[in-house]
């Protein structure tokens, strides 16, 4: 295996220390993806850099003169405090033709987009909750094809910021109010869709051609408190201690019907095509008593810290997390070679 020199780029209060002696566990946890990937490509070998990105592109330039990377692990989820503007960082590597990882700039926007995504996936049969959107300004009126329950989140921010038990709303009231919230609290549209109860299904993705669907994995609830919904809540998603007191964990999804898990792993496919998304994904569902499966959203550069669900599910697999991070970046790489290929 070549040795590589990789520039990883993340946020700057992302940027791991060199070991976590005298780091708690909830200080870990915020800085466990970025650790993660620097210290085990630094276990395969490779020659790593980290760069702390938050407003600026020129850093960039600079390092990729200066340390002459082989490529680019992008980490990056927002630049300048904006989800939105993430896919800047991809084109601006595409523009310098450095090779990295991840995905396209194409992918982040249509994926980003839940709305845009939802009506990309209504318009190729896959079926997704109803839903709306609510812009900052306007007045919150429930369209009549949007049933309540809803659950209401931020129509672009990832890790389930913002969501909580009160997001799921059974009234008017109730759906004014939330949508306030988001507008208010998270400082973006908001995105209100149809609450489907069932199980919180997940299916990771590697590959940018040839594609390879890791097993399906599910979010369980073992001890939520009475009246609680079982959604991916903020809390569910980054509580170190919630998750232990009330038993939620993630696992292999267990007695799936063979035509459904079929079913999954094919519109995982489907939908990972029709948002160009490269690299690795992480696709969400919730999976109804009555067999039916809803697309909820589709997560390019997904969560890759070793114990979270692509890693996870990649083990299951038989993919070793060291294996795993080097199969990123030479489907990187390939991508690369493949641009310049086209350019030359």
């Amino acid at each position: 295996m070549k040795k590589l020199r990789v520039l990883h780029l993340t946020h700057p209060d992302l940027v791991p220390p060199d070991s976590l002696d005298g780091h708690s566990e909830a200080e870990v946890n915020v800085f466990k993806t970025d650790f993660d990937v620097v210290s085990t490509l630094r276990g395969l070998g490779h020659e790593v850099q980290s760069l702390g990105i938050e407003d600026e592109l020129r850093p960039i330039r600079s390092a990729i003169r200066t340390f002459k990377p082989d490529l680019v692990f992008n980490l990056l989820e927002e630049f300048a405090g904006l989800p939105e503007l993430d896919q800047h960082v991809a084109a601006y590597l595409e523009l310098l033709r450095v090779p990295y990882t991840g995905c396209n700039p194409r992918g982040l926007v249509l994926a980003r987009g839940k709305a845009l995504a939802k009506k990309l996936m209504a318009y190729h049969r896959i079926k997704t909750p109803a839903f709306a959107t609510f812009r900052i300004g306007r007045k919150v009126r429930r369209p009549k094809h949007l049933p309540l329950p809803c659950i209401v989140k931020s129509l672009i921010e990832e890790s389930s910021m913002g969501i909580a038990q009160a997001s799921i709303v059974d009234t008017e009231a109730k759906l004014i109010e939330r949508v306030a919230f988001v507008h208010e609290k998270i400082g973006t549209d908001a995105l209100a869709e149809e609450y489907i109860a069932g199980r919180e299904l997940y299916q990771g993705v590697l590959g940018n051609e040839r594609l390879t669907a890791l097993p399906v994995w599910e979010m369980m609830f073992e001890n939520l408190a009475p009246g609680a919904e079982p959604i991916a809540t903020e809390r569910v998603k980054h509580d170190v201690k919630y998750q232990k007191r009330r038993g939620i964990f993630h696992g292999p999804a267990e007695d799936l019907a063979e035509d459904v898990e079929a079913a999954i792993t094919r519109t995982s496919r489907r939908v990972y095509r029709i948002l160009g998304l490269e690299g690795y994904g992480r696709v969400d569902y919730r999976l109804r008593d009555d067999g039916q499966l809803f697309f909820l959203e589709a997560n390019p550069n997904p969560e890759i810290a070793q114990r979270e669900e692509l890693a996870s599910s990649a083990a299951e697999a038989g993919i070793t997390y060291p294996q795993l991070l080097q199969r990123i970046l030479n489907l990187g790489l390939r991508r690369g070679a493949a641009r310049s290929d086209k350019a030359g």
